[in-house]
């Protein structure tokens, strides 16, 4: 699986330990974000991951800002991207199993490293459950 992922200064820790754990199990990782804390601007990491979804070099993307707010608000401007703040796994399975999310936005200010790896591992696990969640999906993007 190829993934994109992306991060401002409140997340490089958390972007190293999901890179080693995608590494690990042989998915291929794009790094758009920042190496420092040094402050940058997290729309510049959240357009390059959700381009590379919309033109299907990745198959799912990761952004990662202090709340994730702002990372998936610029991540949802883009047509045909679905980024879902989530804070739990189960709410990680969720945004995929009913929203058909492609991009998992993460607080790294409001979750562990831990929560993080394994919000991840359960989104890019959990497939999308169609059917009536499909008819909503659809009705998502403005035409």
């Amino acid at each position: 699986m190829k993934i994109s992922i992306g991060n401002d200064h409140a997340g490089p820790d958390y972007k190293k330990a999901i890179v080693q754990f995608l590494e690990s199990k042989g998915h291929t990782v794009t790094n758009h974000g920042t190496d420092t804390f040094d402050s940058v601007d997290y729309p510049d990491f959240g357009h390059a991951v959700a381009t590379d979804v919309t033109e299907g070099k990745a198959d799912f993307g990761i952004v990662i800002c202090g709340s994730g707010n702002g990372i998936a608000i610029t991540a949802n401007k883009h047509q045909g991207i679905r980024a879902a703040l989530c804070w739990t796994k189960e709410i990680s399975g969720l945004s995929r199993q009913h929203n058909d999310a492609n991009v998992i936005s993460i607080p790294a200010r409001y979750t562990s490293i831990q929560q993080a790896v394994e919000m991840v591992d359960t989104f890019i696990n959990t497939p999308f459950e169609g059917g009536r969640h499909a008819t909503r999906v659809n009705k998502i993007a403005c035409q």
